[in-house]
């Protein structure tokens, strides 16, 4: 199946792996999110198939194509081809680095009309890539891009494996890189992450690691606690 059940109008589809700066590759997973009135969201979405595209129109009309970063952008247009009734809307800094995208709307703090009583939205301000996470109150899941990560021990070789281990990417579970400690060390960054903490989360999914299925808001506490409490 190109899509997983994750939770109550949660669906899950694994991306082909992209290659980013100094040649890491990430593994990609894309989140479809059904809204109240049965429309879908569709976060960090990967590189279409046709049978991707095809198991999400079964599902229902697309509303939202979501780049909760500006490093998750690539396949936004091949989605918006397939389906242009969707709103691109994205993290601060998307919307600069791609100029050919109609981006109908900036993420923030306080989530689109439609989405107000389906979906929650928090900035992670930081340095390198301002985050917005999303919590989808019917599944009570919570929705993390880079903020948090967890590749296979085994998913680097040589010099990137001995990188991606002392930044703490391939944890046994998602954990917070070190490189994105640094950056979102500012009052604003702990104080949405202490909003982020207090979710009713059940369920988070993270765009490059293992989905945590149960005993969620326990899990973001532990993820995000010690960086939330910094003075």
């Amino acid at each position: 199946m190109v899509l997983q059940a994750f939770g109550p109008g949660v669906w899950l589809a694994e991306g082909a792996p992209v290659v980013a700066a100094l040649g890491f590759r990430y593994p990609l997973r894309m989140t479809v999110l059904r809204l109240g009135d049965g429309g879908l969201v569709l976060w960090s979405p990967v590189q279409p198939t046709r049978a991707l595209r095809d198991a999400v129109a079964d599902l229902g009309p697309v509303r939202a194509l979501v780049a909760p970063n500006r490093l998750h952008h690539l396949f936004l247009g091949d989605w918006a081809q397939a389906f242009p009734q969707a709103r691109l809307l994205a993290a601060p800094g998307v919307a600069q680095k791609r100029p050919d995208l109609t981006i109908a709307g900036e993420l923030g703090d306080t989530p689109p009309d439609d989405w107000a009583d389906a979906i929650d939205t928090r900035l992670i301000p930081n340095t390198i890539a301002p985050e917005v996470l999303l919590f989808h109150r019917e599944s009570g899941t919570a929705l993390v891009c880079d903020l948090l990560q967890n590749m296979a021990a085994d998913w680097y070789h040589g010099w990137r494996a001995v990188v991606a281990r002392l930044d703490r990417m391939t944890e046994p579970t998602p954990t917070m890189p070190r490189k994105f400690r640094l950056a979102a060390r500012g009052v604003a960054a702990r104080a949405a992450l202490r909003a982020v903490m207090d979710w009713p989360a059940e369920r988070v999914v993270v765009a490059h690691g293992t989905p945590v299925a149960q005993g969620g808001r326990a899990f973001l506490r532990q993820a995000f606690g010690a960086m939330a409490s910094l003075d």
